[in-house]
């Protein structure tokens, strides 16, 4: 029985070490770094949009290649796996923005919320692709620039075979909506797009063009041109 307890009290103790505890002074002041930087933009983005919703910001020094928000503390908690993608804080903000939106809808309903993740538990994939283009919105009231969000889809999302079978849309078809979202809504950022050169944007172009060429035809359709903002 004693050994047990102990066992229980150490297993209490280790979970409650800070997510970036390592022995290795650089690598500790990186995670203090980076979970600095990940709180500044969050509340960045919170403040720009005006999102009364209260939110906290964890930066998580693993490899899990991940965020998440946890509905009943509208706790958003990014991973080192999925940072380690980001080469500038525009990226860091897309992952961000997208966690905020689900955020906002744990925060509404019934009980302050405390069922809240029922609708998006059931239509998972409705819910993601709201939060991908109120993440645009979000981005953009920041003065964060939207197309990083497609950047850090190519590099990170792998392609599902069947969406049916995922909680999320298939990775290039929430790339095709984002990138319409932005033709539309704020095309300035592609016309003068500082990701042109970027290798994961070139490689989107290259396989999206069935697409593109889709929003093309319906933007000739309704009489509104044919300007090609690649």
């Amino acid at each position: 029985m004693k050994k047990v307890l102990i066992s229980l009290v150490s297993i209490i103790l280790l979970s409650s070490i800070p997510a970036f505890a390592d022995t290795n002074p650089a690598k500790i002041e990186k995670a203090y770094a980076r979970q600095e930087l990940v709180s500044q933009i969050g509340f960045r983005l919170l403040n720009s949009s005006r999102i009364k919703e209260r939110m906290v910001f964890q930066y998580v020094n693993k490899d899990t290649v991940n965020a998440v928000t946890y509905y009943s503390g509208r706790r958003i908690v990014i991973y080192g796996g999925i940072m380690n993608y980001t080469t500038d804080e525009d990226m860091v903000a897309a992952i961000l923005a997208h966690e905020i939106s689900h955020g906002i809808d744990y925060s509404h309903g019934i009980f302050r919320g405390a069922f809240s993740f029922l609708p998006s538990a059931f239509t998972p994939r409705k819910y993601e692709k709201k939060a991908d283009k109120r993440a645009i919105d979000f981005m953009v009231n920041a003065g964060y620039n939207p197309v990083a969000m497609i950047v850090m889809m190519n590099k990170v999302f792998a392609q599902d075979r069947y969406e049916f079978m995922s909680t999320h849309p298939l990775a290039s078809r929430r790339m095709a909506y984002v990138y319409e979202y932005i033709y539309y809504k704020y095309p300035e950022f592609l016309k003068n797009n500082k990701y042109i050169d970027d290798v994961y944007y070139q490689n989107f172009l290259l396989n999206s063009q069935d697409n593109r060429r889709k929003l093309k035809a319906k933007i000739d359709s309704h009489s509104k041109g044919n300007v090609n903002y690649d």
